[in-house]
């Protein structure tokens, strides 16, 4: 294949050979699917039901799961179909389309994820000021910052990689159309512009990250001034979930992107991606209601309140 413009699809990599394989493939997926959107589901409606739950933490959190189930499903579907029928094919648009929403999705997920940092910094670092701080109208202007941002990152990446002519074949070396294998694909040199623009994102991602640890440095040091050691245990209540989500995804993510060059495994590399991609989403709700009473008494209600519906 000379260029991009003679690619009709890409063949992307498959998880086992074997039919037998394939379905369990298939079937794990769809179980590891359901438990995402069962999960994320009760969290959006819970919060968006129970009026004690109208505050900026579970707004933000609201914010988390409906970028969670975007990013699950832009990822899941496709590779499950793809083991259900024995093909490996995924079309140049449908390409396209799949990167356009998992970098949208993934980078809104990351700023999100560093203004809730921010939000638990000024719930225990500045608490007299909460209320003026994190006000409605503030909350909304960062969600919608955080949803843009991604929305422009991904239209810039996007746009960039598909203008790039692909002359190394149309194998993909990963269950996903992921931009860096598909500028593996790119011709000698030519992937440049694009990288250059991910040393960009790499910079303010880096930037996010300092602050998400500078904001939690100032935050253990603020609980452990804390006299009661009852106060210290809601404190950390309120922070741990955040920084179990922010630990997993970042790990995760740095290790996909910034691992050596000549660490090249495909089952690694595909491993590594449902790590940060897939078993995120699945596994946040379980994080954020493990130790949140609030939350899980509004879970509560909301199942009792479904079952009688259903007798």
């Amino acid at each position: 294949m000379s260029n991009s413009s003679s690619l009709n699809e890409f063949l992307l990599l498959g998880f086992a050979d074997t039919r037998e394989l394939q379905l369990l493939h298939f079937s794990l997926f769809l179980g590891i699917y359901l438990a995402a959107l069962l999960g994320n589901g009760l969290i959006i409606t819970a919060v968006a039901c129970d009026h004690r739950l109208h505050t900026p933490m579970y707004f933000f959190l609201l914010n988390l799961s409906l970028l969670d189930l975007g990013t699950i499903s832009t990822t899941i579907p496709k590779s499950m179909a793809n083991s259900l029928w024995d093909t490996r094919a995924i079309s140049y648009s449908g390409c396209a389309a799949q990167v356009f929403f998992f970098v949208f999705l993934i980078s809104a997920e990351y700023f999100l994820l560093t203004i809730m940092a921010y939000d638990r910094f000024i719930a225990i670092c500045r608490p007299l000021h909460y209320g003026t701080i994190m006000d409605s109208r503030a909350c909304v202007k960062m969600a919608a910052a955080a949803w843009a941002s991604g929305f422009l990152y991904s239209v810039l990446h996007t746009a960039n990689t598909f203008s790039i002519p692909l002359c190394q074949g149309n194998t993909v070396d990963q269950f996903f159309c992921e931009i860096p294998q598909i500028l593996k694909l790119s011709c000698s040199d030519s992937y440049l512009r694009e990288a250059g623009v991910l040393v960009v994102r790499l910079c303010f991602n880096f930037g996010c990250f300092i602050f998400i640890v500078v904001s939690y440095v100032q935050i253990f040091t603020a609980v452990l001034r804390i006299p009661s050691e009852q106060g210290q245990h809601k404190a950390f209540s309120m922070c741990l979930p955040h920084l179990a989500v922010v630990s997993l995804f970042v790990s995760t993510a740095m290790f996909a992107y910034l691992k050596p060059s000549s660490i090249f495994y495909p089952a690694l590399d595909m491993v590594v991606s449902v790590l940060y991609s897939v078993v995120p989403p699945a596994v946040n709700p379980l994080i954020y209601s493990m130790r949140n009473k609030e939350l899980k008494e509004a879970l509560r209600k909301l199942i009792q309140v479904v079952l009688v519906q259903q007798e």
